[in-house]
C-alpha cells in the first residue's frame, strides 16, 4: 500500500493489523482527512480518505488483512466480534505521533467483507464564531440571536457540512458561568468546562426525545440538542423555546426555506413553529483555493439561479481556478472555510408558518428580506478569489 510521504508494503501475514491501523489513523491526521474508508473489494481492501470533503484514493491492502484489522477496530469499539452479517457502531482513542485520536467507527457487511469507515474527531481543534468563515452580516445577526436569553435556532446542511462547530462555536460565547448549559448529543465531540453534556444511547433508551425530557427538569438556560431526528424530539424543543429557554440544534436539510417545511412536516403544529422559530443558518463548506491557482477569465455573467437574475460576477471579470501543486498534493485546494444563508423570522414569515404556506411562498419572502443564498455567497467568495466557481457549484444547488 503507497500513501503520498509514506509506505505501508506487504502482504496480510507479515502486516500486523495493530500497525496497519495506527499508520492509517496518524496519516490521514497528518494530511488532515477527516474520514478513513476501508473497502473489499474482490482482489484487495481498498483504502480511501475524504479529505476537506472529497473523497481520494490512498492504495491497497491485502484482501486477507480484512479479517483482522476489522477484529482490531472491533475492539477497541467495544463491538461483537462474533457479529459480522449486522451493521455495528463503536467509539475509541488511539494514542499516537499526532497525540490522542478519537474515533467514531462503523462497519457494514457488504459482498466481499465487512466495509469499514472511521471517523477522525479532532475534539481539540475548536472554532470561534468569527473564524468559521462567516459574512460579517450573518457573524452580527448570529451572535445576536445566540445572546437571546430564549428562541429556537436551526443550523442546516448535509452530513460534514460544519454543523456542529458552528453549534460548538455559539456555546463558546456563552457565559457558562452564569448560565447553566446542557447538550445532548451523539456523539460528543469536544468537552466543554462548566456544560452539562450527555450523549445518547438507543440502545439503553436514552434517545433526543428521553433525554431532553430530562434536560428540562434540570433547570437548563441553554439546550443544545445535536439533531432533530423525529416528531417528538422537535416538539418538546420548540416548546421548550417558548418556556423561556434558548434552543440550538441541527437538522440534516438544504437551506433555510426546506428546514422550515420539514419542521412543519415533522407534524409540529405550524403555531408552535411560527412563534418559537427564531432564525435558520444554513451553510456548506468549501475548498480554498491554493497559492498555484491560475487566473481565468469569465466567459459568461454568474447569477445566483434561475430565478434571480442579478449579476454577482460580470462576463469578463477575471476570476481563480484550481491547478495543483505539491503544497497542495495536486488538488488545487488547501483547507475549507464556511459560506451561510441566515432567514430570521420577522412577524410575516411567523404568518406564512401559521398559514402552511407554499415552498414558493417561503422563497418569495427570504428574496423579498433580501436574504442572500448559499450559492450567492459561494459566488461573492470566488469573486474575491477565495475559491474557485467549480467548487461553489459543486456544493451549492
Amino acid at each position: 500500500m503507497a500513501y503520498p510521504g509514506g509506505q505501508v508494503r506487504g502482504t496480510a501475514s507479515d502486516l500486523d493489523a495493530v500497525k496497519v491501523l495506527d499508520h492509517l489513523v496518524d496519516r490521514a491526521v497528518s494530511v488532515g482527512a477527516s474520514d478513513i474508508h476501508l473497502e473489499p473489494r474482490r482482489k484487495s481492501l481498498k483504502v480511501r480518505f475524504r479529505i476537506d470533503g472529497v473523497m481520494g484514493d490512498q492504495g491497497t491492502l491485502p484482501l486477507e488483512l480484512t479479517p483482522s484489522l476489522c477484529n482490531r477496530i472491533k475492539v477497541l469499539g467495544r463491538m461483537d466480534m462474533t457479529i459480522r452479517r449486522l451493521p455495528q457502531d463503536g467509539q475509541f482513542s488511539l494514542e499516537l505521533g499526532s497525540g490522542l485520536v478519537h474515533l467514531r467507527a462503523s462497519t457494514f457487511p457488504s459482498i466481499h467483507g465487512e466495509n469499514m469507515v472511521l471517523r477522525v474527531l479532532l475534539g481539540h481543534q475548536l472554532i470561534s464564531m468569527d473564524k468559521l468563515g462567516m459574512d460579517e452580516d450573518v457573524l452580527d445577526a448570529m451572535q445576536r440571536l445566540s445572546s437571546q436569553p430564549s428562541g429556537f435556532i436551526v443550523v442546516c446542511g448535509p452530513t460534514g457540512s460544519g454543523k456542529t462547530s458552528t453549534l460548538y462555536a455559539m456555546i463558546q460565547q456563552l457565559d457558562t458561568t452564569n448560565l447553566s448549559v446542557s447538550t445532548l448529543e451523539d456523539p460528543i465531540e469536544v468537552e466543554f468546562q462548566d456544560v452539562c453534556q450527555g450523549q445518547t444511547n438507543p440502545r439503553a433508551g436514552f434517545t433526543f426525545a428521553t433525554g431532553l425530557r430530562a434536560i428540562l427538569r434540570q433547570d437548563p438556560d441553554v439546550i443544545m440538542v445535536g439533531e432533530m431526528r423525529d416528531p417528538e424530539t422537535a416538539q418538546i424543543a420548540l416548546q421548550a423555546s417558548l418556556t423561556g429557554h434558548l434552543v440550538l440544534t441541527t437538522l440534516h436539510t438544504g437551506d433555510a426555506v426546506e428546514t422550515i417545511v420539514r419542521l412543519v412536516d415533522l407534524g409540529v403544529e405550524p403555531w408552535i413553529v411560527g412563534n418559537a422559530l427564531h432564525a435558520v443558518l444554513a451553510q456548506r463548506l468549501i475548498r480554498v483555493l491554493c497559492t498555484c491557482a491560475e487566473p481565468w477569465r469569465l466567459p459568461n455573467d454568474l447569477t445566483p439561479g434561475d430565478d434571480d437574475d442579478r449579476v454577482v460576477i460580470p462576463a469578463g471579470h477575471v476570476i481563480r481556478r484550481a491547478k495543483g501543486c505539491d503544497r497542495c498534493h495536486h488538488t488545487g485546494y488547501i483547507g475549507r472555510t464556511g459560506i451561510f444563508e441566515v432567514l430570521e423570522t420577522d412577524d410575516e414569515l411567523r404568518d406564512l408558518i401559521k398559514s402552511r404556506a407554499s415552498t414558493r411562498a417561503y422563497r418569495d419572502h427570504a428574496q423579498a428580506a433580501d436574504m442572500r443564498g448559499l450559492r450567492e455567497r459561494g459566488l461573492l467568495r470566488v469573486k474575491a478569489g477565495e475559491t474557485s466557481l467549480d467548487e461553489v457549484l459543486r456544493v451549492t444547488t
